[in-house]
This record gives C-alpha cells, structure tokens and sequence, in this order.
C-alpha cells in the first residue's frame, strides 16, 4: 500500500516504520504525503489505540528532510513546503487523540528530531543522535523546531543548538529532557510497546484529554486551566467514569470502552 513507510498494528498498537533507509530515512514529499495518509487511517481505526513512529535501518529515525527538494524552492515555496507538512504530519502528531510514541533508533536531524518532538513523547537506543542543523544550509527549522524544542528543554539550551547546529547524544537528550528514557536498542521498540501497553489500560477519552490540555500547558494557553475544569466535568458524563468509579469501589481492574 505504501511505498516509504510501513505500517503494522499488533494488540492495539499502531507501529510505523519510516522506511526509506538508503536515504537515512528523509522526509521527502511521498513519505509526508503517506505518513499523512497512515495517521488519518489510524486515527479512524477503533482497533488502533495507539501509535509508535520509528525507523527502519541500523543508522537513522529520519536523518532530515530531503535536501535535493530544497533546490529550487524560493520564500513562496518554501513557506508552502512547511505548512503542508505541519498540516499533514506535524501539527497532525501533537495534536492526535490517541497517544503516539516516538521510538528513536538512530540519527534525528532536522525534521526527524522536529518529528520526534511533535510526538507526545520520546524514548532513544543508546546510540541515538539528535539535532537540528539547519543553520548550516542558511535555513532554520519549518517543522516547529525552534517552537518545541524551546517547550522541551527551555530557552537557553535551545537558543544553543538551534545556533550552533551541535548534536546530542540520547544520555544528553535525556538529561535535558528531550527524551524520557535511553536503553540499548534490541529493548527500543519492546520498552515503546510495554509503555503503550499500560496506557492502553486507562480510559481512552481521559487520554485525549490529557493529551489536548497538556499541548495547551505547553504552549502557554491563558484559558488552560479552565479547559481543563471543562474537560473535567465532561468526563463525568462518559461510561469510562462509571466503569472507572465502580471498578476502584469493588477492588477489581477496569475495563474501559472509550465511551
């Protein structure tokens, strides 16, 4: 069905593998277009609660966009060139209903650390490398680079990397707090599964709204607070409060249907 990325969903999550590892894995066009298509679908399935972005090959997540597209691309073009692809996978990750880890396994330069970064959350194999060059080709990030990486790990630190196109290693990244957990990469995808899989448990309309007041908290939304007391009072309402409630009263483990 794809041509550049793959896609495969074992009890109820979603893996997908950035697939064109000849090339480090760069975001070209037709990756955008069908990791675009891939989310709308997983988004769609009720089978599919949640999400894993990785990258296929020994060496990369995504190395970066596609450099030889750059080319002829001049301030109008350029301008569509980032907002087709916020619209179509960046803004599209940070803001999915249902929770999306990125499993980082190697390089994430450029658009692959700003793809990582629009994901909820990040995990990294120990040789993980990330960084955001693009100063060094007379551009700066498209993809909400100097945006969420400001969020991640504070200003200082970030007005840092985005000047002086240094890489980090995954222990650096984690003591910044760009990712949340480093381990060797045979245990990348098995940890990313294990964590989803417990998040998998809880009530699923109370994760998407952690996830839509956390995006808010970190963008600094004046109202966030009182979106969250309304989110509050609209969980009370779904059949996830009830079975969740009466579960905690009669000692046993809840089964949660999203509704």
């Amino acid at each position: 069905m794809y041509q550049t990325i793959l896609t495969h969903t074992e009890q109820g999550i979603c893996t997908i593998t950035m697939n064109r590892p000849e090339k480090m894995n760069a975001l070209n066009k037709d990756l955008i277009q069908e990791l675009g298509a891939a989310l709308d679908a997983a988004k769609m399935d009720t089978s599919v609660q949640a999400v894993i972005l990785t990258g296929a090959g020994e060496k990369a997540f995504v190395a970066g966009a596609d450099i030889t597209e750059f080319t002829e691309l001049q301030s109008a073009g350029g301008k569509a060139l980032a907002s087709v692809g916020a619209a179509l996978v960046f803004d599209k990750i940070e803001q999915f209903p249902k929770p999306i880890i990125a499993a980082v396994n190697g390089f994430a330069l450029g658009g692959g650390c700003e793809l990582a970064m629009a994901c909820h959350f990040r995990i990294a194999s120990e040789q993980a490398k990330f960084g955001q060059p693009e100063v060094n080709l007379g551009l700066i990030p498209g993809y909400g680079g100097t945006q969420r990486l400001t969020q991640l790990i504070g200003k200082g630190k970030a007005m840092e990397l985005l000047m002086t196109a240094d890489m980090i290693t995954a222990s650096e990244a984690l003591q910044l707090g760009l990712v949340n957990h480093v381990v060797p990469k045979e245990e990348l995808l098995p940890l990313a599964k294990s964590i989803l899989t417990k998040i998998c448990t809880k009530a699923p309309i109370a994760i998407s709204h952690i996830i839509h007041l956390v995006n808010q908290a970190a963008i600094g939304a004046p109202d966030g607070l009182q979106q969250e007391i309304d989110r509050f009072g609209a969980c009370f309402d779904t059949e996830d409060k009830k079975e969740g409630i009466s579960a905690f009263i009669e000692k046993r483990k809840a089964s949660f249907k999203g509704a």
